[in-house]
């Protein structure tokens, strides 16, 4: 394991500069080493506010497409996740030692380290646990720190006031986890499917990623995995620490599990208890499953109950994942634009009874929509679909393929009953002729649903700024 005494002198790389890169660059500033910065955005396309930033860091730094080029005669490079270690330009120096703000992170770290990964529930299952530490943490003598891509701080930004008795909850996507050589102390392993296809050259890479949050763990370590889905198992079960399941579709012999409107813990390291779900303000059975994740977190840690309860029922959830924003002349909007997967669209849909319209599309992912597709045919709330974006025809195909008769769109096995094509409206170029297209059909009692199964790039800056746009016009409709 590399040391930071052992950066002295060596030529260090930071690749990217975003949040990420930025953490990198001022933790090793403050430890008196000179980093080189590399970005691919050419300089002059950065906004001035930001070149004033990076001039202030006092380090020379390569802009523009093809930086990765001016590598040699560096030794280590600190990778931001958004680079793959694919990347071509990469791959012309063997003798380069990469490693990442995660990887460093997780190599030094004196603190226990609960990491949370999956295709969707990253997020809103690592604030859960997180609340449930913080609503414990009267009886004990630690600090509980939070990070990952919603966390509040860079873990490089806390690294160096870690002590042992600490917790640290770690959002871990599969960027992150690729290159680690040490897992959790405490690994959840939450809903996968395929994703970020765009990065990784195919699902096999994609999972391969994902192991490494149990693959290196030891007898004294734990691992909390989703028995629902077949790739979460497979990937919780590498490694050697104790394996606890949670369902939210079947019973358990052991683990946390949903029955009868009651979530049900029995025998994790002993704990036994069960409550309601009803006071749970997370809509939909995929949350179900985040809670019963956290829970199980909880239980290992040998927090109470009832505690444990307080803090589940008092969370409203996160911004931008099936966020409710308001009611207005009875119509009431939710948003959620953190969905850029067909799967998490799917899980919002089937949250809802009432009256649906959707809001799908965005930029390109290489997902695969034909179960979208199959989901929105049979669902019979849905009243409207706005579709919009580089994939609203790709979407719409894989709706009128299960919805229309034989040689329509081809149609498998023609319309039946329960295989409905609801209004569909397209055309729209930004957020404001997405409102005035709600404007012609919705009515009170409906619900909008911004769940858009893409990414954003095509018409926003991001999910963020797309979710924000969807909240104002909302606010004010």
């Amino acid at each position: 394991m590399m040391r930071i005494e052992d950066l002295k002198n060596k030529p260090i790389a930071v690749l990217g500069y975003g949040q990420e890169g930025e953490a990198v660059a001022k933790y090793l500033i403050k430890h008196r080493l000179e980093p080189v910065l590399f970005d691919q955005r050419p300089w002059d396309k950065w906004p001035k506010k930001k070149q004033e930033v990076i001039k202030k860091l006092g380090i020379n730094f390569i802009f523009g497409p093809d930086c990765f080029k001016e590598l040699a005669g560096f030794e280590v490079a600190f990778r931001s996740p958004g680079i793959p270690l694919s990347h071509p330009d990469l791959l012309n120096w063997p003798n380069l030692m990469f490693t990442s703000q995660t990887k460093w992170f997780f190599e030094h770290c004196p603190a226990k380290i609960i990491g949370v990964t999956g295709t969707k529930g990253k997020g809103t299952t690592s604030a859960l646990i997180y609340q449930i530490l913080l609503t414990n943490n009267y009886s004990l003598p630690t600090n509980v720190y939070f990070t990952g891509n919603i966390g509040k701080d860079q873990p490089l930004d806390f690294l160096d006031d870690l002590k042992s008795e600490d917790w640290v909850i770690y959002e871990l996507s599969s960027f992150q986890l690729q290159d680690l050589t040490k897992s959790p102390h405490i690994a959840v392993v939450l809903m996968t499917t395929s994703e970020h296809l765009d990065y990784h050259k195919d699902n096999e890479e994609y999972q391969q990623a994902k192991n490494s949050i149990t693959m290196f763990q030891t007898n004294n370590d734990f691992a909390i995995i989703n028995a629902d889905y077949p790739a979460s198992v497979k990937i919780g079960e590498q490694g050697k620490g104790m394996k606890f399941y949670f369902s939210a579709r079947k019973e358990l012999e052991r683990g946390c599990y949903i029955k009868d409107s009651q979530l049900i813990v029995i025998d994790v390291l002993g704990k036994n208890f069960q409550y309601p779900i009803s006071n749970i303000q997370l809509r939909g059975r995929h949350n179900l499953e985040n809670v019963s994740a956290a829970v199980s977190a909880g239980a290992l840690l040998k927090i109470g109950g009832s505690v444990i309860q307080q803090a589940i029922d008092g969370f409203k959830g996160l911004e931008h994942r099936l966020e409710f924003v308001a009611e207005k002349q009875g119509i009431k909007f939710y948003n959620d634009s953190f969905s850029t997967t067909p799967e998490t669209a799917i899980a919002a849909i089937k949250s809802f009874d009432e009256t649906l319209i959707v809001i799908l599309g965005g930029s390109k992912k290489n997902s695969d929509f034909r179960e979208l597709g199959k989901t929105i045919s049979r669902t019979k709330n849905i009243k409207a679909l706005i579709l919009i974006g580089q994939e609203a025809l790709i979407i719409k195909r894989a709706i009128l393929s299960f919805s229309s008769p034989p040689g329509e769109e081809g149609g498998e096995g023609g319309r039946t009953d329960a295989d409905k094509t609801p209004l569909i409206l397209e055309s729209a170029k930004d957020m404001k002729d997405i409102f005035n297209q709600i404007k012609q059909i919705a009515a009170p009692g409906d619900i909008v649903l911004l769940s858009p199964a893409c990414a954003s790039f095509d018409m926003f800056k991001n999910y963020e700024d797309r979710g924000k746009q969807f909240k104002k016009l909302a606010a004010d409709f």
